[in-house]
């Protein structure tokens, strides 16, 4: 229900989202059978498709063509694409938006090299941009992305890590992606630096807003609304905002210590949720992110007034309150 709201908030994007869907379509076939079925498994498994979604509005504040923004639009989502085989292998995760995951679905091999194929892809499709520019954003979006991925893996099971280890890790993992999308869409549009650089910014204080968001929604949704299971974020040793501002009080911190890193039952689990949901940490990581979320909504304020700007503001504002 609540993707759908979000996708309301869009829907007059609906002919260009459709185009830039088929054109993924294309991007992830192959003749080889084992990887096209498990590329469309993925692709068809959905997705709010909001990396595309911000460079088509971007687009919006220079000269919109459709046909020029999905040249950025679809390497875009594929590198996101990636991204999600990439970590359910390293998370060891079965279920992703109430489905199986590639690597639960085949096994870990088929998941890597499905990944490393629609990478791939997105940098074949992104050759028809002849702008050097837009290739080098890309190429250090790319590399920044796998940085996150490598830290993210560094610091599991790290109950003891900094809020900046925190911060720096989702800046690499979510949010560089978000903004990317937006200063390339801005960027291919040809909408002139200062614009480019709001957009960019933009992106990034909204990423942050939203991978926030959905780490507190990872103790505070159901495992049904999650399509995974609630906790699941702790279990695999990944230490979120919740719990890092849950951990400063002593008993809490013992309970989370003695439980990181082991088999956990489902009541075990459902415990250590509990424990999370009836602390103050989950008010104050709400906090953090509505900061990040009106830094994102100040930088909309600069940029020219119209229907782009309206409907970004519409997303960032659903975003910073959505309950999935």
């Amino acid at each position: 229900m609540e993707k759908v709201k979000l996708k309301l908030l869009y829907s007059d994007l609906g002919p260009e989202l459709d185009k830039i869907e088929k054109e993924l379509e294309v991007a992830v076939g192959s003749n080889s059978l084992l990887l096209n079925e498990a590329s469309l498994h993925l692709l068809q498994a959905g997705g709010k498709r909001i990396r595309p979604v911000f460079v088509l509005l971007a687009g919006k504040f220079g000269n919109y063509n459709v046909d020029v923004m999905k040249q950025v639009a679809v390497p875009l989502e594929l590198i996101h694409m990636a991204s999600l085989v990439h970590d359910d292998v390293i998370d060891d995760s079965e279920m992703r938006r109430g489905q199986a995951t590639v690597k639960a679905q085949w096994n870990n091999s088929v998941a890597m090299y499905t990944g490393d194929f629609i990478l791939a892809r997105a940098l074949e499709y992104i050759t028809v941009v002849e702008d050097p520019k837009i290739h080098r954003i890309l190429a250090k979006t790319m590399i920044e992305v796998c940085r996150g991925e490598i830290i993210q893996i560094e610091d599991k099971f790290k109950l003891d890590q900094s809020l900046r280890d925190y911060l720096r890790r989702i800046k690499r993992k979510t949010a560089l992606l978000i903004s990317s999308s937006c200063e390339l869409g801005a960027t291919v549009s040809g909408t002139d630096a200062q614009t480019a650089a709001r957009l960019r910014r933009f992106g990034y204080f909204i990423g942050m807003s939203f991978q926030i968001t959905d780490d507190i929604l990872d103790f505070t949704s159901t495992d049904e609304e999650l399509g995974k299971p609630a906790g699941s974020d702790f279990v695999q040793g990944n230490i979120t905002l919740p719990v890092l501002f849950a951990r400063r009080n002593p008993e809490i911190y013992s309970k989370l210590k003695n439980a990181l890193g082991k088999e956990m039952s489902d009541s075990e689990r459902m415990e250590i949720v509990r424990l999370i949901r009836n602390s103050p940490a989950l008010q104050e990581a709400k906090a953090l992110s509505d900061q990040y979320l009106d830094k994102a909504l100040e930088e909309l304020a600069h940029l020219p007034k119209g229907p782009a700007n309206k409907t970004m503001r519409k997303i960032a504002l659903f975003i910073g309150k959505r309950k999935f």
